[in-house]
């Protein structure tokens, strides 16, 4: 099972601390709103069809219908092909006068009907309405992978209804097509452990969360592994240098030609060739501070390169 599926499992558990029934009635909008399709009759009779393969889906849209309006339903159960085939379940109320006005409560008849404004006015409501579009149309990438919540619908002003209500909630949203579909998509991390809190998914967003901690841990890790990496490489490079410096001017004139100054530098360097300038300096014995140390081999190195300017080229 998908993580995208036990977040809608576990939102067709959430039962609204207020305004229950308004709650319920706005998730079934938003819900059919996002995955249904109108099934019209004679006489100004219309039903409704949604098809989903989440059995928790169907069985909480079965819930609502009955409840709020006692409206017949009918289940079909089509079972997959092979093993790795979901069933689909397909929820009908057949059309009749009930069902239109039905539907035209829940702001779903006529077809150009909108969501009204004044449905969002509780915190309550405008949980009830992005837990309903969550249910019809929504998935949530596993914590594992890449950070993206989506809504995915094919009517645009209801696209930018749900925009809408996340930026209420301080969420901010991106829209784009996707094969003729319109995709509300979330790709930070921060925004969709928010999403999944405010649509009642805390068990998800625990698990969400514990992956989220574990990957910044392991980032941080990383990164300071890596900078530590370059910092070494940057003292190994640079004593490689410095080696090779002394080596040329041992060559040309010899070390005890040098100052003396230069030539205590020059030979500790030469004895500790892996040492760092830290390490330099604890083997002085305070004599000479890091810098002091580091502003002497540069010294020696500018000296080498009056020899053989391209003697350090290649380092």
């Amino acid at each position: 099972m998908s993580f995208a599926e036990d977040v809608k499992n576990e939102l067709c558990q959430y039962e609204s601390s207020s305004d229950a029934d308004v709650a319920m009635k706005i998730e079934a909008s938003c819900l059919l709103r996002m995955g249904g399709s109108i099934i019209l009759g004679m006489n100004g009779a219309v039903g409704i069809r949604l098809s989903t393969a989440n059995n928790a889906v169907a069985r909480r849209l079965l819930g609502i219908l009955k409840k709020q309006y006692e409206l017949p339903t009918n289940v079909l159960v089509r079972q997959g092909l092979n093993l790795r085939k979901k069933n689909m379940y397909t929820l009908s109320v057949e059309p009749s006068i009930e069902g239109r006005q039905a539907l035209e409560d829940l702001a779903l008849w006529p077809v150009t009907e909108q969501i009204p404004r004044s449905w969002l006015k509780s915190m309550e409501s405008r949980r009830a309405f992005l837990r309903g579009a969550f249910l019809g149309g929504g998935s949530v990438n596993k914590p594992q992978s890449d950070y993206h919540l989506e809504f995915m619908t094919g009517n645009e002003s209801f696209a930018r209804e749900i925009i809408h209500v996340l930026r209420l909630f301080h969420i901010h949203a991106g829209l784009t097509e996707r094969k003729e579909e319109y995709v509300v998509y979330l790709k930070e991390g921060d925004a969709v452990t928010n999403c999944l809190q405010i649509m009642g998914a805390q068990s998800a967003l625990m698990e969400f969360e514990n992956v989220r901690i574990m990957k910044t841990v392991r980032n941080q890790i990383n990164r300071q592994v890596n900078c530590e990496t370059a910092n070494l490489q940057k003292v190994v490079d640079a004593a490689v240098r410095q080696v090779k410096a002394i080596r040329i001017i041992d060559r040309e004139i010899g070390i005890e030609e040098l100052p003396e100054k230069l030539r205590v530098v020059a030979r500790l360097r030469w004895e500790n060739p892996e040492a760092s300038l830290k390490e330099l300096e604890e083997l002085m014995d305070g004599e000479l501070s890091k810098s002091g140390i580091g502003h002497r081999l540069k010294k020696i190195e500018a000296l080498a390169l009056t020899y053989d300017p391209m003697g350090l080229e290649e380092i």
